[in-house]
Parts: structure tokens; C-alpha cells; sequence
């Protein structure tokens, strides 16, 4: 059985699925078509139902619950891994105007649907002037004076220093704070269309994905460094450490709850439709 994959080109998600694609593991008779792109690429394309199996914002799948599940392994949850806000100017002056809602103030995010989004809504619901760039293109956005503040992503959150410029607030420690769990950034979708059974042995299939990376953390290293553009070998495993761990292997009811509140908050602030579906991989039944 042939599937359509979409995952990024991030260290974090190259070395999750790189046994999967390159038949390390037993894939259970599962061959896939990959591709790669930037999550906001891929939430769009989960919006039109494009892909099988995909990785997507927990932001972007509140949108699209009626057309895909949610796996158990492969999400993107933890501590002190959220997306940051950054500037050239000063931090503090432009934390006030984000608070306040300046008009004038350009901020630049990954992607509407992302999560990262989402929790600039949360802490900042009067900063509503966006520019949406590609996630990587934003540091020299804020460098470049395109816009005053970016909302930083994956690797970024290791470079944004060196190239001089400041933090003003690391919105996944506004959440923690805020709600004691930790932030889901994203995570890995089934298509509902896909049988039951299917949809347990992706399941199953990835989770021994994660297992085998977690067990053979170089194996994949030139896979993974193909796709990591000129990022260091160091960069790119910090950025796996940060992105990949318990919660990759497997929710948990610590992750599920994560992710409920997640949804709950949003629902609240009217930032997603209502969703009707259950969000979790059911269980087989015998």
C-alpha cells in the first residue's frame, strides 16, 4: 500500500521519519511518497486534503479534525521549546507596543495557521498587524527593518543571537506559565478515509520510526543534514533534542491533556470553529 507522506525538512522531522522512508524499520508492507515542505505548506495542503499522512500544526488541525485523526507518535510537545519574538530594537519598547496594539507595528509570523500563531494571539490579542513569510526568511525580515518584531520558529531560536538580534518574550514560556502544560507545536494526521486498521499501523509504524532514531541517533545524520541547509551538526541535534522526546514516541494522557487545553483555550478565545470530531486515534476494537 502506497501513501502520500508530507512531513518538513527540519532536523526534527527528517530524523523521526528517516527510518520510516528509507525501510530501517519493518514498514508492515507501507510505502510512502514524501514530501517536503514548510509547515505552513503543509497545513494548506492538509486544508484541501492533499495528503494522506501529514505533519501539521495543532493550530491548522483544529480546521481540518473532520478530515484527518490525530497518530500517537510523532508530535512536537514539550517544555521550553515555543516559538520566540525577536527584534533589532528595543525589546522592551516594543513589548508595550505589542501589548498595546501599536497599528505601525509589522510583526512577522511562519504562517497564519501555525501554532506559533496562535500563541501571539494568546499573549498579545492587540497585535494584529501580521506579515506572513516563509519561517527561515524571517530573521532577515527583522534584520532588514521589513518588519519590527519576528515570531520565530524551529532552528532559528539557536541563530537569531549571532546575528544580533534580541529576545523580547519565548512564548512557549508565557504558555507554561500561563497553564503548567506543555506547548503542542504539532503534530503527525492520518487521513480519515484511510481504514482503521491503517490508520494503527502508521501508527505503529512511525512509533518504531521514532524508537529506531532514539536508539541509533546517527544513523540518519546525512539524511538529515541534506535537508538542514548549511546548519551545523551541533544546531541540528540541539534542535532534535529540543523537538524530539517522550512525547514523539507517544502522547500519554500528559500530552492528550496538553493538547485538549490547547483546543479549549482556542475555542474560548474564538480562534477555531467548534469541532465535533474526536481528535485521538480510536482503538481497535477485537
Amino acid at each position: 500500500m502506497k501513501l502520500t507522506l508530507g512531513f518538513s525538512p527540519c532536523p526534527n522531522d527528517t530524523f523521526i521519519f528517516d527510518a520510516l522512508i528509507h525501510h530501517k524499520i519493518d514498514t508492515e508492507g507501507l510505502e510512502f511518497e514524501v514530501f517536503y515542505d514548510d509547515v505552513e505548506t503543509l497545513n494548506q495542503k492538509a486544508f484541501r486534503g492533499e495528503l494522506d499522512v501529514t505533519k501539521l500544526s495543532y493550530h491548522a488541525f483544529a480546521y481540518v479534525a473532520d478530515k484527518y485523526v490525530l497518530l500517537d507518535s510523532g508530535s512536537a510537545l514539550g517544555y521550553g521549546v515555543g516559538p520566540m519574538l525577536i527584534c533589532k530594537g528595543n525589546e522592551n519598547e516594543l513589548r508595550e507596543q505589542l501589548e498595546t496594539g501599536n497599528p505601525q507595528l509589522k510583526v512577522g509570523i511562519p504562517g497564519k495557521y501555525t501554532t506559533a500563531n496562535f500563541l501571539l494571539g494568546y499573549a498579545f490579542p492587540r497585535a494584529t498587524n501580521k506579515v506572513e513569510l516563509v519561517f527561515s526568511d524571517i530573521e532577515n525580515a527583522v534584520l532588514e527593518g521589513r518588519v519590527n518584531v519576528g515570531l520565530i520558529i524551529h532552528e532559528n531560536r539557536f541563530t537569531y543571537q549571532d546575528k544580533g538580534l534580541k529576545k523580547i518574550i519565548d512564548l512557549g514560556d508565557y504558555w507554561e506559565k500561563q497553564t503548567g502544560c506543555a506547548i503542542p507545536l504539532g503534530g503527525i494526521v492520518a487521513n480519515r478515509n484511510l481504514p482503521l486498521d491503517g490508520q494503527h499501523k502508521l501508527n505503529r509504524v512511525l512509533r518504531k520510526s521514532v524508537e529506531f532514531a532514539f536508539a541509533n541517533p546517527k544513523s540518519g545524520l546525512e539524511f538529515i543534514r541534506s535537508h538542514a541547509q548549511e546548519m551545523s551538526e551541533e544546531v541540528m541535534y540541539k534542535h532534535i533534542e529540543l523537538y524530539v522526546n517522550k512525547y514523539s514516541v507517544e502522547l500519554g494522557d500528559e500530552g492528550r491533556k496538553a493538547i485538549k487545553l490547547l483546543f479549549d483555550t482556542a475555542l474560548k478565545n474564538n480562534t477555531i470553529p467548534a469541532i465535533q470530531e474526536e481528535l485521538f486515534l480510536s482503538p481497535l476494537t477485537v
